[in-house]
C-alpha cells in the first residue's frame, strides 16, 4: 500500500495529500534533465512552438521571454514526445496512489509540464479543474509531482481544503470562459489559503473539484511541475477534451470494465481552447 489509512482519509476531508518520494531518485533526475534541455531549446524561440495533437503549440512561452531569461511556462502533453515522461505517468508511484483513492482501475486523461522560472510573473489565478473537464463523475485526480523543490517564495500552489464537496462555480465572464472563478468566490475563501509545499519528488494529489492557484515566483529558484490527471475507468467525458493526447483514456491500472457511473451535479460546459494554454484564458479575464 502506497498511502495510510490516515492519508486517505485526509485526501477525502480536505481534497489535498502531499506525499514525499512519488518517483525515485532516477526518474526524477531524467524528468528533470529532459525539461532543462527543453529550457535551453527555447532560448532559440521568440513564440510559442511546436504542435500537439489538436494543432496547437506545445511549448508556451511567457510573455518576455528571452534568450537571456528563458520563460517556458508550459509543455503541453510532454509524454508524447518523451518517453521519460510516458514512462513516469504510467510507471511512478503516483499511479498507485491514486489507484487507492478512485480505483481499482484507472485511466490517464492528460498531462503538462507547468514551469515558473525565477523571478517570472507567471500566477495561477483560482479555479477548479472539473470545469474544465467534466465527465459523468468526479473521481477525478490531478498529481502534480514536484520536480524541484516547492518553496514558500516560489510560487507554490495555494488551494482552499475541503472546497472539493462544495459548489462547481462558474468560470465564465462576460459571455467568455476565462478558465477562472469571480474574485468574490476568491474573496470569500482567502482567509483559508493552504499553500503546499515540499522537496522535490514529492507529489500533491488534488481532487479535481478543489479550489486553488498560486502566485507568481519571487525567489531566485524555479518551480518546476510535472502534472498528470487521472480518472475511475468507469467516467465518461462530456465535453472534448481541452488538451487532446494520443494517450487520453489509456488503461494505466486494472482493466475496462464495459460500464459508466453517473453522479449529479450541475455545470455550464467549458469553452474549447484555441490557444496555446489556459494561461491565455486567464489572461483575458
Amino acid at each position: 500500500m502506497m498511502l495510510t489509512q490516515k492519508q486517505k482519509d485526509q485526501f477525502w476531508r480536505e481534497g489535498v495529500l502531499v506525499v514525499e518520494d512519488a518517483v525515485t531518485s532516477d526518474q526524477l533526475a531524467d524528468l528533470r534533465g529532459v525539461f532543462a534541455d527543453w529550457v535551453e531549446e527555447s532560448r532559440g524561440q521568440t513564440d510559442d512552438y511546436g504542435e500537439t495533437m489538436d494543432g496547437r503549440p506545445r511549448f508556451d512561452l511567457q510573455p518576455g521571454h528571452s534568450a537571456a531569461i528563458p520563460g517556458l511556462r508550459r509543455v503541453q502533453s510532454p509524454e508524447e514526445v518523451s518517453d521519460v515522461f510516458a514512462n513516469t505517468m504510467r510507471a511512478a508511484r503516483t499511479v498507485d496512489m491514486c489507484v487507492e483513492l478512485i480505483g481499482p482501475a484507472l485511466r490517464f486523461h492528460h498531462g503538462k509540464v507547468n514551469s515558473k522560472m525565477p523571478g517570472t510573473a507567471t500566477a495561477v489565478k483560482f479555479h477548479q479543474d472539473f470545469p474544465f473537464q467534466p465527465m459523468t463523475n468526479d473521481d477525478i485526480i490531478t498529481c502534480l509531482l514536484f520536480l524541484d523543490d516547492v518553496t514558500l517564495e516560489n510560487g507554490p500552489l495555494e488551494v482552499v481544503p475541503g472546497t472539493h464537496k462544495g459548489p462547481i462555480y462558474s468560470h465564465w465572464h462576460g459571455g467568455r470562459f476565462t478558465g477562472a472563478v469571480a474574485d468574490s468566490v476568491k474573496d470569500e475563501h482567502i482567509g483559508n489559503l493552504v499553500k503546499c509545499t515540499g522537496k522535490a519528488g514529492s507529489v500533491c494529489l488534488m481532487h479535481a473539484r478543489l479550489l486553488h492557484g498560486s502566485a507568481p515566483n519571487k525567489s531566485d529558484k524555479p518551480r518546476t511541475l510535472y502534472i498528470t490527471t487521472y480518472y475511475a475507468e468507469d467516467a465518461i467525458e462530456l465535453s472534448p477534451n481541452h488538451l487532446p493526447s494520443r494517450l487520453t483514456h489509456e488503461i494505466v491500472r486494472g482493466e475496462a470494465s464495459g460500464r459508466v457511473r453517473c453522479t449529479p451535479y450541475n455545470l455550464e460546459l467549458p469553452e474549447v481552447p484555441t490557444d496555446t494554454s489556459f494561461f491565455a484564458q486567464q489572461e483575458q479575464s
